[in-house]
């Protein structure tokens, strides 16, 4: 068996490595990416980033989001959102977005990974998960950069504020949002 038929052998389909996770397998690695990419077998997402294809009925199947920016930051404490994601707190959002956002507590900047855009945002405070309540806040953090009729939005995402867990919303707004967010919630949260 080659060497690169060995090297082969580690990759799993469906997995996204980086370049240094792949050193372990081959002393040529740099070659044995240029034949892997050039034979299909791996696919470059961006600067010493791969993937392994997985096949499925409907032809390649990409890098799964998570995956593939856990494998980008190196890190497992990120939360991946959209501005679309605040259609669903019914304020009164309706655009769809192209964008996907990854706050984290490593990098910022705009980063092509694979044949999608993510907008890397970091952070001192990130969530688990994106709750009604931290995506209100979140909203109210980039109001100013949707396309919705602003003041009628402020009046809505207040109203919805007054329905919510008002010490999760709180906390939210004290540890992820911006000044200008605590002052627009602090009428509602009575701070």
């Amino acid at each position: 068996m080659s060497k690169l038929e060995q090297f082969k052998k580690h990759l799993k389909p469906g997995e996204v490595y980086r370049r240094n996770d792949l050193q372990a397998w081959s002393s040529a690695v740099d070659r044995h990416l240029q034949q892997l990419i050039k034979d299909g077998t791996l696919q470059k997402l961006s600067g010493g980033l791969y993937y392994v294809p997985k096949e499925t009925t409907f032809g390649k199947a990409p890098a799964e989001e998570k995956e593939l920016v856990n494998a980008f930051l190196k890190d497992n404490r990120f939360l991946v959102t959209s501005p679309n994601d605040y259609n669903s707190l019914g304020v009164g959002t309706t655009q769809l977005y192209n964008t996907r956002r990854v706050y984290n507590y490593k990098r910022h900047g705009n980063y092509k990974l694979g044949n999608r855009m993510f907008q890397f945002v970091r952070k001192p405070y990130v969530p688990a998960n994106a709750t009604r309540e931290f995506l209100l806040v979140d909203l109210v953090n980039n109001i100013k950069h949707l396309s919705e009729d602003q003041p009628a939005l402020v009046e809505n995402i207040k109203k919805k504020a007054e329905k919510m867990d008002k010490h999760r919303l709180r906390q939210l707004a004290h540890n992820f949002g911006t000044a200008g967010t605590r002052k627009i919630l602090a009428e509602v949260l009575h701070q």
